[in-house]
């Protein structure tokens, strides 16, 4: 019996071993479902690696870091801020909130607070609690609650390009092991952006370049005197711009000329200062130069732009024969990303290709202009050695026929042929010079013929012109000529003025020249412009100190 009760006992496993091998065994269990954890999580960035390397589209780029980072970290909101050349945030990645609570919240975050401390220390922020940070400033009255945070700078060849954000953790807080995986998206996701980025470079340099070749081979194929229409067109698609202008020299000022984009009717003849100015100091100093309309007159108290709602902006001389003879100028609006330095370079580079090729193309207009005039020579010579001479030999015959008629019929009859000869004679001399109409004139803008018309009026005057006026048939500018020169010379001879404002607009349906003096009230508009008015429905209205001319852009 006590045998078998010694048996039994030596059977019996102790407990204190048994508890240890049971805790040893669950240790086991749990470093292994740790181990199966970190191989899923590093799975999960070999995924996440995939997607974010699989595209060169910067945009779409920039969203799929932001998801991959989203489902790998298991965070419900993300977000990637880009930093622009300001510090500041200029665009605002994020995933997680819907449609209806974006609206809700309104304006996307500008870089400040918590968010802004990762801007301007670069380092990874990780918090337990959002609000018991002193750097974070709250969240708007509409905005999704938000604990935990995570953020890591991303980097692209050693400069911090924007920052990566994630909130609300769903396993509760963000761990260390989240934080290195939160920094390893990033490295890689700064690769992938320096990829993007020299994809996307590469392919703007390939547009520009066509575009360059495009504009060589249209202003070489057609003298069609739209060269600057051209340059802005393309830059304005090129440099994915909202406005693109060309602007001028008008005396002491430049003048915008062409411009293409939105709103950009209201903007050409308007005349902008060489001192003070973004464009003033390209047309002075010749170099190209990238800057922000904001961040230009708050640095240098310049004159404010043309318009509020344009801030980045690109500006590269047009040269001709060494010279800088025009400013082109392309600008975004207000929220929209700056351009960059390569923009700025390929900009300026077709800036010159397309200085060239109107070089060239107006080179080879006056070499043609040239040959005409030798050619009209040459027909003048003959004309004049062979035809007009013949003609005057006639002509000194029939004069000594007649005189020696005895019919005074006869008589009258030769005279009269003579005077046909006369007539016949100064048409072929007419007709030698009418060859100058043929020949194609040197474009030049209605500012400056304008300018040419007030050269000697006797007058004391000044100018102001609005609207698009250069894109007007030259019908219609050679009777506003007419107009200038007819009331110009009203004011001088039956007005008594001293001084004369000359003031050329064109609206949306009409033309219209306004005279303003300083002298008596005139008593009637000129006579010599009842067929032009009565031809193009023009009108002339006089009024105490000013006269009005006025013509319909589109004939009812």
């Amino acid at each position: 019996m006590n045998r078998a009760s010694d048996d039994q006992d030596g059977l019996t496993f102790p407990d204190l071993p048994r508890m240890e091998l049971d805790q040893l065994l669950g240790q086991l269990v749990e470093r292994a479902q740790e181990v199966m954890g970190t191989q899923g999580r590093l799975r999960g960035l070999l995924r996440a690696n995939q997607e974010v390397a699989g595209d060169l589209a910067l945009p779409t780029l920039l969203r799929r870091i932001v998801e991959a980072g989203r489902e790998l970290l298991g965070a419900r909101y993300a977000a990637l801020g880009v930093i622009g050349t300001d510090g500041q945030l200029t665009e605002f990645v994020h995933v997680g909130m819907d449609d209806e609570t974006v609206a809700l919240v309104g304006r996307l975050p500008e870089g400040k607070g918590l968010l802004g401390a990762v801007v301007e220390d670069p380092r990874p922020i990780r918090l337990a609690r959002i609000a018991d940070d002193p750097r974070s400033s709250g969240f708007p009255a509409e905005h999704p609650p938000m604990r935990t945070f995570l953020g890591v700078p991303v980097r692209v060849r050693g400069v911090v390009f924007g920052n990566l954000y994630l909130t609300e953790c769903r396993h509760g807080e963000f761990s260390d092991e989240d934080e290195q995986l939160a920094l390893a998206l990033a490295a890689t996701a700064g690769q992938a952006i320096a990829n993007a980025r020299l994809y996307e470079t590469a392919r703007k340099q390939q547009e520009w370049l066509k575009a360059s070749a495009a504009i060589m081979r249209e202003l070489l194929a057609v003298q069609n005197g739209r060269s600057l229409e051209l340059i802005t067109g393309y830059t304005l698609d090129l440099a994915e711009a909202d406005l693109v202008t060309v602007l001028r020299p008008d005396g002491e000022r430049l003048r915008i000329e062409v411009a293409v984009g939105d709103g950009a009717a209201e903007l050409v003849g308007e005349a902008v200062d060489l001192v003070g100015t973004m464009a003033g100091q390209v047309f002075t100093e010749g170099e190209p130069l990238l800057a922000s309309w904001t961040d230009w007159q708050s640095r240098t108290g310049g004159r404010p732009p043309l318009r509020t709602d344009l801030d980045a902006a690109l500006l590269v001389p047009l040269t001709a024969a060494g010279e800088v003879n025009g400013v082109l100028t392309a600008a975004r609006k207000v929220g929209r990303p700056g351009f960059t330095g390569d923009d700025l370079g390929m900009a300026a580079g077709f800036a010159g290709q397309a200085s060239l090729a109107i070089e060239l193309a107006d080179a080879r207009a006056e070499q043609q202009r040239n040959e005409l005039y030798d050619e009209r020579d040459r027909i003048a010579a003959e004309l004049h050695s062979d035809v007009v001479q013949r003609l005057f030999g006639i002509g000194l015959s029939l004069q000594t026929t007649a005189g020696a008629a005895r019919s005074e019929a006869v008589a009258r009859r030769v005279r009269t042929a003579i005077t046909d000869i006369d007539a016949v004679i100064t048409r072929v001399r007419e007709t030698v010079f009418e060859l100058d109409d043929v020949l194609p004139r040197r474009t030049e803008s209605i500012h400056e013929r304008v300018l040419e018309a007030l050269a000697d009026p006797g007058l004391t005057t000044s100018t102001e012109f609005s609207g698009k006026l250069d894109g007007l048939p030259a019908e219609l500018t050679d009777e506003l000529l007419t107009a200038l020169r007819a009331g110009l010379a009203l004011i001088a001879d039956g007005t008594g003025a001293a001084s004369v404002r000359v003031s050329v607009r064109s609206g949306a349906d009409r033309l219209t020249l306004s005279l303003v003096h300083d002298g008596s009230p005139a008593e009637h508009g000129p006579a010599e412009l009842a067929g032009t008015a009565a031809r193009r429905g023009a009108a002339w209205e006089v009024r105490a100190g000013e006269l009005v001319w006025w013509v319909p852009l589109r004939p009812g």
